[in-house]
């Protein structure tokens, strides 16, 4: 046989090999010899499908989720590119950079969104490389940044008292809904009236700088998912009433955590920071031997999701989480409906004075109404 046909698929393999290596980002140095597995798959099939979709690492500058929404820097540019050539955008993370090189020459994600001169894509797609190239201009790519970089949320409302009536144990003016809605959530009424101060400071017009709505401050998703119509986000019943259905669901998801207390605290947790977040932190708390079903347990790990080393650990399903923020949300509202117990009756509607304590005089039930003062409880906090 012919030696320059025995030689023929060494060369070829020879020139593939080296071609593919050239071109591989020098971040990505395992399995830099793989081939890609598809068929020719570019720009014009991405735009047909109406979808492209970035692979990234999770992290407070490439991307992550807070209360619902999409944030971070990568997820910004890819966004804003996307819509540049009118499709959606889907981010996928993983923990770490060979995973990512593996989804992509699979064709799992269309390119890799990470910080590098530009975007990673698959050999074959010259037409989708050739369009990132052209649309990333710096001066578009640092606007993009500095507004994502922008993570202070803010909540705009007009602050109403953390008490209306101490003396006669009204809470706020939505008291009766408060306590009507509770039996929803399974909850007593004054912890979702502590739940709502911490959220909207009883405002009912409330709404944050990433887009939650009203008294409980739904997000949008939210709201609709609980079937909130739109013309209604803000109405006092509707919110209160969709927040306790939401927050039913919510606190099935810890259904294992028989401790009635513990089990609110994680609801809680989740509510504000994320069911998955909260989850993960379980997940670390379990593997450093901690107990996953008490709060104080999990606290820490919730705090340690700011971490690289934690947030990319490859247990943890949903990356990076502003930890600070939800352990003070827990802490602050158990600490409000502490005090609403003390200054609030369970069974006051919050439109007439608590119900008067009865005592037993020449042998028949006398109502005595005790003064404001003797209502206080001894922990009164100033």
């Amino acid at each position: 046989m012919n030696k320059t046909l025995l030689l023929l698929p060494i060369l070829l393999l020879i020139a593939c090999t080296a071609k593919q290596e050239k071109n591989s980002s020098v971040l990505f140095t395992s399995d830099a010899g793989k081939q890609d597995t598809l068929p020719y798959y570019d720009l014009h099939e991405i735009q047909s499908s109406g979808t492209i979709i970035a692979g990234t690492l999770s992290g407070p500058d490439t991307y992550y989720e807070y209360h619902g929404k999409e944030m971070g820097a990568q997820f910004k540019i890819a966004e804003a590119f996307a819509q540049s050539i009118g499709v959606v955008l889907q981010m996928e993370i993983s923990p770490d950079t060979t995973t990512l090189l593996n989804k992509l020459r699979a064709g799992e994600i269309d390119f890799i969104a990470l910080e590098m001169p530009t975007w990673q894509t698959r050999d074959g797609e010259s037409l989708l490389r050739n369009a990132i190239a052209e649309w990333w201009k710096p001066n578009r790519i640092q606007q993009i940044k500095s507004s994502a970089n922008n993570t202070t949320v803010t909540v705009r409302r007009r602050m109403r008292p953390v008490m209306q009536d101490i003396s006669h144990g009204i809470i706020s003016a939505y008291d009766k809904l408060f306590r009507r809605h509770s039996l929803t959530a399974g909850w007593d009424w004054r912890l979702l009236a502590a739940m709502c101060y911490q959220e909207s400071g009883f405002d009912p017009q409330a709404i944050s700088s990433v887009g939650a709505e009203g008294l409980m401050q739904l997000m949008p998703s939210t709201a609709e998912a609980m079937d909130v119509p739109m013309d209604k986000r803000f109405d006092p019943e509707h919110n209160i009433a969709a927040s306790a259905r939401y927050i039913r669901i919510v606190s099935q998801s810890f259904s294992d955590i028989n401790n009635a207390e513990e089990r609110i605290k994680f609801t809680l947790g989740a509510y504000n920071g994320g069911v998955g977040h909260i989850q993960d932190a379980q997940t670390l708390a379990r593997k450093a031997g901690k107990n996953h079903q008490l709060w104080n347990e999990v606290v820490p790990y919730i705090l340690l999701l700011s971490e690289p080393q934690y947030y990319r650990d490859p247990e943890v399903r949903y990356g990076y989480m502003r930890g600070s923020e939800t352990e003070a949300y827990v802490r602050l509202i158990i600490e409000r409906w502490n005090q609403y117990r003390g200054y609030a009756r369970n069974h006051s509607t919050g439109s007439t004075p608590s119900p008067a304590k009865k005592s037993l005089r020449n042998g028949k039930y006398q109502s005595v109404v005790k003064p404001a003062e003797e209502r206080v409880p001894e922990n009164r906090q100033n």
